[in-house]
């Protein structure tokens, strides 16, 4: 069977990511990659947007067959992500970027959230002025959830009234999680060939 690399999941927050948003530029780079369209993208309503994920993924594998996904998330996004992660352990997403995340507590839903590691590699990207989430809060969450996590400094809320636009930093990660991904899928045949060489 031959290897296929991991696909890109958008999962954009409140409203959308327009066409000016970093997420759209993301997608744009990746002609696989698929977006987590909700019904009614301007209300917050965690589990149906959770359950939007599995649907979205459920719909990909009966339409392009099986295979991993590197999900990158936004705002509320992050929030249904984190959830969806939680509901299903055998989610086909490898790894999750969490990119501004929406504070919790202004949705009266952190209960509703994982407090502990998640099942999956996961970054979380902040900023020291997010006014929908304070960086200690980002940080707090990060720890919660397993997550690596960067504060990019004074840079709002990571979107395009932000000035977002194009986000290299969110295409570095897919890179290195689909670098990851072959690399896990290389045969291990060479330390056995090393090995019985060593005279």
């Amino acid at each position: 069977m031959s290897y296929k690399a991991p696909r890109v999941l958008l999962i954009p927050g409140l409203h959308d990511s327009g066409p000016a948003h970093w997420q759209t530029w993301l997608q744009a780079q990746y002609r696989d990659s698929r977006r987590v369209t909700q019904r009614d993208p301007s209300r917050p309503e965690l589990e149906r947007w959770a359950e939007r994920i599995q649907r979205t993924l459920e719909v990909a594998a009966a339409s392009d067959g099986q295979g991993g996904w590197l999900a990158v998330a936004h705002s509320f996004g992050c929030l249904a992500l984190a959830r969806h992660l939680a509901d299903h352990p055998d989610s086909p997403i490898r790894e999750a970027l969490f990119v501004a995340p929406a504070e919790p507590d202004k949705f009266g839903i952190a209960e509703a959230l994982p407090h502990h590691r998640l099942p999956r590699r996961a970054r979380l990207i902040a900023s020291s002025n997010d006014p929908w989430m304070s960086a200690a809060s980002a940080a707090r969450w990060a720890h919660r959830w397993g997550a690596s996590y960067s504060n990019l400094g004074a840079v709002g809320h990571i979107n395009a009234e932000a000035g977002f636009g194009p986000l290299p930093v969110a295409k570095s990660w897919v890179e290195a999680a689909r670098a990851r991904a072959a690399a896990e899928q290389r045969p291990r045949h060479a330390e056995f060939s090393e090995w019985a060489f060593a005279v």
